[in-house]
């Protein structure tokens, strides 16, 4: 424990150096010949068993490159590779050998050995750096490389740097580098995602624990897929090994379930269909994979056969079904689809061509290009579920103000309802005193002189107004609509004008009226006149010097609109939404009753009625009724 906490420190201390910008490098590629440096030639041989003695012409080969391995044959399981060391700097030479694939690496300095290396799990990717001393020189490297599965590389398949110990160290640690931070960073951002789920509502939980299971996943492969790990800490290699596979298996269901989550559930549930399908599939490699281990590796075959070979297709298959459901969903409008597209795109083509390369190579190709696409495809998973959020919370705002209208219609309704009772049971009580008191003053008027008159025709008009008021409480008490009869509204409002258009041009004011012929509604001529008599009377009361009051209809639809628009004072937001109310009204003698009538004779027409205005602007009245046909012939 002691060599992996010194190996932790050391990590540790590369990595805030890193981020701090402060490593150089003076590194010297040790290639073979015709490659930068010419003072290292290496030579190639395939071995046999490692009994039988080395031979100074066992068949050595001089190569020209080092950046491709040999091809062996079914018999071939065991490399050697020989260089002879040249001149070496003063201070603490080194010698960095970027890639060696293989089981078993032994490196021999003339007879000695220096350095060894075994692995007994399925990872065969090394990176070696090996001290040396300048007193070296002329003394004989031998790379002796052993496998025993014919899946697995054998060979230098990488850059070979020498150069000061301390810089190769550097290098040796910050050629992963990107790997150990991106992989952490989305661990980090996993774990801490974990935190506001506890808050969180479960219509939104569920999506979020699926974002996190994805992000904690594609870290966790980033850092176990890393061959630094395996250099620095080789002896838990299988427990990485067993890591990466739990992190891969968890990955694929996680992601196909927060694309239904977030996205939809694709043609004919087709995304559920076969994210049911991956749940159990991982649930059955994991259930192989405990038992592989606890047989020590025995069912490797089988193992590898479900979790390498078959699960590489099946990877193909959920990228191009992901990628074909989200662009399906973009081509609808999704607006989340569209962002996981365009992130999932450029990280599943390349999963996908990675893995065909994989496959088509037997094994041999090594994943690389796959996490560059990681960090857009988490910053896509993140937004989307972000507009998730935000488009719930648009949608929490627009069932608020339903619910308030609601709430205000209902409101509205029950003060309707209980005037309605008191006006029915009222108003013929109150009306017969009016009439029989406006006979006696009508009679006294006659009797009576000049002055007299003067009070008693004043307090007549009141009467009058006060039955107007009754009149108007009966109307309001009973709306329904009796003799209905197709109504042309040309003919209807030409009648409306003829009687408003005195009381307008005596205020200096204008009305101007384009109804179209062949607009039909059905309901009652005289409380249809009733009603908009009401709204262009109260323009007309709005209006200052020189006002206009412009009306016109269309048919639209199954509907048929109406627009009175004025230029007159105009109304507040708070005005606006108490019109209709009893006793509210911006006259000074007003009684709000006219309005109240005018939304119960609209209401039963089966019509609705929308108020638009702004202070010093004008009013503009919008009444929508259902469209009626016009008369046969």
């Amino acid at each position: 424990m002691k060599i992996s906490l010194q190996k932790v420190i050391i990590l540790l201390v590369l990595v805030i150096g890193n981020f701090l910008g402060a490593i150089s490098f003076s590194a010297v590629p040790a290639s073979a010949s015709g490659e930068g440096d010419a003072r290292w030639e290496w030579e190639f041989k395939w071995s046999p068993p490692l009994s039988e003695p080395d031979r100074k012409d066992g068949g050595w080969q001089r190569l020209d490159s080092l950046r491709e391995l040999p091809r062996p044959a079914h018999h071939d399981k065991e490399a050697w590779y020989r260089t002879v060391v040249p001149g070496l700097p003063e201070g603490t030479p080194a010698l960095l050998l970027k890639k060696v694939y293989g089981e078993r690496i032994v490196v021999y300095l003339n007879e000695r050995k220096i350095y060894e290396q075994a692995r007994s799990y399925m990872y065969d990717v090394h990176k070696i750096l090996l001290p040396l001393r300048p007193e070296d020189e002329g003394k004989t490297l031998r790379v002796q490389i052993v496998s025993e599965k014919e899946r697995n590389r054998i060979g230098i398949g990488g850059e070979v740097l020498s150069g000061d110990y301390a810089s190769l160290l550097k290098q040796y640690v910050q050629s992963n580098m990107d790997d150990l931070i991106l992989g952490s960073s989305m661990v980090f951002l996993g774990v801490m995602m974990l935190i506001p789920a506890l808050f969180m509502r479960k219509s939104h939980l569920v999506s979020w624990l699926a974002l996190t299971a994805v992000l904690t996943s594609i870290g966790v492969l980033i850092l176990t897929y890393s061959p630094l790990l395996y250099s620095l800490f080789n002896r838990y290699g299988q427990c990485f090994l067993v890591i990466y596979d739990m992190a891969l298996l968890t990955l694929l269901p996680a992601t196909t379930f927060f694309f239904e989550k977030t996205v939809g559930t694709g043609y004919k549930h087709l995304i559920r269909h076969f994210r049911k399908f991956q749940v159990v599939y991982s649930a059955f490699c994991l259930v192989l994979l405990a038992i592989n281990v606890a047989l020590h590796d025995r069912l490797i075959a089988i193992y590898d056969l479900f979790s390498v070979k078959t699960l590489g297709y099946l990877i193909i298959l959920q990228v191009v079904l992901l990628i074909g459901s989200s662009i399906g969903y973009a081509v609808k409008g999704n607006r989340n689809a569209l962002i996981f597209t365009l992130g999932f795109a450029v990280f599943g083509l390349t999963v996908m061509v990675e893995m065909a390369c994989y496959l088509g190579s037997g094994g041999k190709y090594e994943l690389f290009w796959w996490k560059w696409g990681v960090l857009g495809f988490a910053i896509a998973l993140i937004a989307v579920l972000g507009q998730r959020f935000a488009q719930n919370h648009r949608q929490i705002l627009i069932y608020s103000k339903e619910l308030e209208r609601f709430n205000t219609e209902l409101q509205r309704s029950e003060k309707m309802e209980i005037i309605s009772e008191l006006a029915a049971s009222v108003a013929h009580e109150v009306r017969n005193p009016l009439q029989v008191t406006r006979g006696f003053l009508q009679l006294l008027e006659k009797k009576s002189g000049s002055k007299e008159k003067e009070y008693l025709n004043l307090a007549l008009e009141e009467l009058d107004r006060a039955s107007g008021i009754i009149t108007d409480f009966l109307t309001f008490a009973k709306p329904e609509i009796d003799q209905v009869q197709l109504l042309d509204l040309a003919d209807e409002f030409r009648h409306i004008e003829g009687i408003l258009i005195p009381m307008a041009n005596f205020q200096g004011s204008k009305i101007t009226s384009r109804i179209p012929p062949g607009l039909y509604v059905q309901g009652n001529s005289s409380k249809f006149k009733q009603a908009f008599i009401n709204i262009v009377k109260n323009s007309i009361e709005a209006l200052r010097e020189e006002g206009q009051i412009l009306i016109w209809a269309y048919a639209q639809k199954h509907e048929i609109v109406i627009h009175i628009q004025d230029n007159g004072e105009g109304m507040e937001p708070a005005e606006l939404a108490r019109l209709g109310e009893p006793y509210f009204s911006n006259k000074t003698k007003g009684t709000g009753l006219g309005l109240m009538v005018t939304f119960r004779i609209i209401e039963a027409m089966q019509g609705r009625i929308e108020f638009k205005s702004g202070k010093g602007i004008g009013t503009e009245v919008v009444v929508r009724f259902p469209k009626a046909d016009g008369p046969k012939g």
